[in-house]
């Protein structure tokens, strides 16, 4: 298995199938560890990416590291990460979405401004059955949030 700097450097890389095989062990290391915290300005970097595969990995892995987060780099990114529930790719806005509790849960005192995002969520811009989707995992994200 690859070290966690080695999965790192393919995140970004266009290789989509190692990225996200990258994507997973690093989210799975984030359960057990803050062996990837270290690079929560990386993952935050990502979420400004034009290729939304890279959106998303940042999306996840900042949010997998959240309860990693001492110096609150997220806290500082929480308006640009929560801009990303209406992000011109509908599959990157619905790993938003999904990924959202577990910041909330590392860091209930941003529950407030995730589930307003969440209220304040427009779908109009995608097809409809996209937007349906992203509706019902909204409205999943709130319930899962719904006691903090």
């Amino acid at each position: 298995m690859m070290e966690v700097e080695e999965r790192i450097a393919v995140l970004c890389q266009g290789k989509d199938r190692e990225a996200y095989k990258a994507m997973r062990e690093l989210q799975a290391e984030s359960l057990r560890s803050a062996e990837a915290a270290p690079y929560m300005e990386t993952f935050l970097a990502m979420l400004g990416s034009q290729n939304s595969y890279v959106r998303t990995r940042g999306l996840v892995l900042a949010a997998a590291n959240a309860r990693w987060d001492a110096e609150n780099k997220l806290d500082g990114a929480l308006e640009e990460y929560l801009a990303h529930i209406g992000d011109e790719k509908p599959i990157t806005a619905r790993q938003c979405v999904k990924a959202l509790p577990a910041i909330a849960e590392a860091k209930p005192y941003l529950a407030p401004r995730i589930r307003q995002a969440l209220l304040n969520a427009n779908t109009t811009q995608y097809p409809d059955s996209m937007a349906m989707l992203l509706e019902k995992d909204i409205a999943a994200a709130l319930n899962a949030m719904s006691g903090l």
